[in-house]
């Protein structure tokens, strides 16, 4: 049960615990939900930094102090309260993360302290203070010349957050320019090396689109500290990039901000990573600080209700058992034998050449099972995915699905197909018809197919909500009126109403938070037991591939380098490839057998 910021809580546990509570007692176990212990060594590295914590906060003004901060939002239909009676604070050269799920107010809170709010929003109540200046409601003036000199910000998506046609260089350039810093190309150069973006000087004169989403947020790291501010805010800064970029970015992140004396406020739902990187954890829900603490106490031992279910839900690197009990001598469905997708490049002079997106894959997914294919992005799994769907044209090799060769398809034939395998897409905010309620977008396959009359249609639409734990009325709502959990359940429904025997995964809970995804995952793995589905399951998450994938396929550079059981692969790989993987799932030396 959620409780109000100010509540009191037993055992003394208010919303703000003990900044310098020591390591356990003796004998007292560090459990954080059955089945789970915080390891000697995530104990050490963490307590070190609560300790470090403790020391700046003696007798230290903080850098950024927000006291009861509420946050209103003017709508159609009135104000709406985002954030209420907030308390955060943030020492000089001290990293704290803001957790919670997607309208918590992390976000909203963090953009308040920048002066980034919408139009329509407006801080409503309580003050802000920035190394003892109150700057609740700043001018303009004082605005700009806070932004960038004093507060750089990293934001969270680096294709929107760049301009596309302007250079890298340029954009850095700019903004040293704007905060009256040197901004001659050595400058920028050194910004863009700092940021750890190799071979500074060409990079500075390319454009966004040609850069990777880790030199992307390079960039935006680069532009984030050119000026050397004193705080840095970092919204979701690696959520969109593999674990082995995103640990590479946040250590070279953490040298930096560590080099210059700058503090760090971390936006992010994931608590792992909160964990791992940052000295205090703050954890918001509907708009209130409801627990904050060293990182330490609120992995080993959160009191607050929610705090528990984030901690509950992060998905285990143990066994789980949301996959469903399948004998693994079960038929192959699905073979896949050295299958091949180049692409061509069109070069200079009118040459071309071919780009191997997919070299020589081979594996096989037995029926009733999950197979999870993993790797970095451009490692080729997605581009598996579109094969097996029929989005992508085969270069050579076969794709054999109960004994049917599709590589041979025509018309009629990937109709019929197409009953059988499904797809549920990564964004839950793009793969729905915003034009169509949500009745409608479960109902088109029906259609299509020529499925019933429009009664059993219509008893067939109910039956799959029934199916996805959503109320029969969200039917006349349209998708933009849903969470992205709820759209996500409506895009799992859509591809359960043509009965089909396989259903491709693509990504389907990365762009969901913690809880979110736990509950989705839950579903996926009981409609798994009921339907005897087959999943093909495409993901970077390896946490999320432990908790509900029966096999697994590893993929680097478009080739396969190793499969087999998921309890094998975890718990013995055997490439260096896959151990690197492993190692960088974020918070993994914290939790444990």
């Amino acid at each position: 049960m959620s409780t109000s910021a100010n509540s009191p809580q037993p055992d003394g546990g208010g919303k703000h615990r003990a900044e310098t509570q020591g390591p356990w007692a003796p004998g007292q176990e560090p459990l954080t939900r059955t089945g789970r212990m915080v390891s000697l060594k995530a104990h050490e590295i963490l307590n070190a930094g609560s300790d470090a914590s403790g020391q700046r906060q003696q007798g230290q003004t903080p850098l950024l102090e927000m006291k009861g901060v509420g946050i209103t939002f003017k709508t159609g239909t009135g104000d709406v309260q985002a954030v209420a009676d907030s308390d955060i604070r943030v020492m000089r050269g001290e990293t704290v993360a803001i957790v919670g799920e997607s309208g918590s107010g992390k976000s909203t809170s963090a953009l308040a302290a920048i002066g980034l709010l919408a139009s329509n929003g407006r801080v409503s109540s309580g003050q802000i203070l920035f190394d003892g200046e109150d700057i609740t409601h700043p001018s303009a003036k004082r605005l700009e010349a806070l932004r960038g000199s004093q507060i750089g910000m990293v934001p969270q998506d680096p294709m929107s957050n760049l301009n596309p046609v302007w250079t890298i260089g340029a954009q850095v350039r700019e903004t040293l320019k704007a905060n009256d810093k040197p901004h001659g190309d050595a400058d920028v150069v050194r910004a863009l090396e700092e940021a750890g973006l190799p071979d500074a000087e060409r990079r500075m004169k390319q454009y966004p689109h040609e850069f990777s989403g880790g030199m992307r947020q390079r960039a935006l790291i680069a532009i984030g500290l050119s000026c050397r501010p004193q705080l840095l805010i970092a919204d979701e800064p690696t959520s969109a990039l593999d674990v082995t970029v995103q640990r590479q970015i946040l250590d070279h992140l953490g040298r930096l901000t560590s080099e210059l004396g700058t503090a760090v406020l971390l936006i992010t739902h994931d608590l792992g990573l909160a964990a791992e990187r940052a000295d205090r954890v703050i954890v918001m829900q509907k708009g209130r600080v409801v627990e904050s603490g060293p990182a330490l106490s609120l992995l080993r031992d959160p009191q607050h209700p929610y705090t528990k279910e984030l901690v509950a839900a992060v998905p285990s690197l143990s066994p789980d058992d949301l996959a469903a009990s399948v004998d693994s001598a079960a038929p192959e469905l699905i073979k896949v034998q050295n299958l091949v997708k180049e692409y061509k490049i069109r070069g200079s002079w009118g040459r071309s050449s071919a780009f191997r997106a997919v070299d020589d894959v081979s594996f096989s997914v037995r029926r009733g099972r999950t197979t999870a294919i993993v790797g970095e992005s451009g490692s080729g799994k997605s581009t598996i995915a579109k094969m097996l769907l029929g989005l992508e044209d085969i270069t050579s090799g076969t794709v054999t699905v109960d004994g049917h060769d599709i590589s041979g398809f025509k018309g009629r034939q990937w109709f019929d197909y197409r009953r059988k395998v499904q797809p549920i897409f990564q964004d839950p905010y793009g793969s729905l018809d915003p034009m169509r309620s949500v009745f409608r977008c479960i109902e088109e396959p029906l259609k299509v197919h020529k499925v019933g009359d429009a009664a059993s249609r219509r008893a067939k639409v109910h039956d799959l909500l029934d199916r996805v734990a959503l109320p029969r009325q969200l039917g006349d709502r349209y998708p933009n009126e849903l969470s992205g959990g709820q759209r996500q359940r409506v895009a799992i429904a859509r591809a359960l109403a043509l009965d089909p025997e396989i259903v491709v995964c693509d990504e389907a809970v990365s762009a969901l938070d913690v809880l979110v995804q736990e509950q989705v995952l839950q579903l996926l793995g009981q409609l798994q037991q009921d339907l005897g589905l087959t999943y093909l399951f495409i993901t970077h998450d390896l946490a999320v591939v432990r908790e509900i994938a029966h096999d697994v396929c590893v993929m680097e550079k478009g080739r396969l380098v190793e499969t087999g059981t998921v309890d094998s692969v975890f718990e013995n790989p055997q490439q260096e490839y896959t151990r690197r993987l492993l190692d960088a799932i974020p918070g993994k030396d914290l939790l444990e057998v």
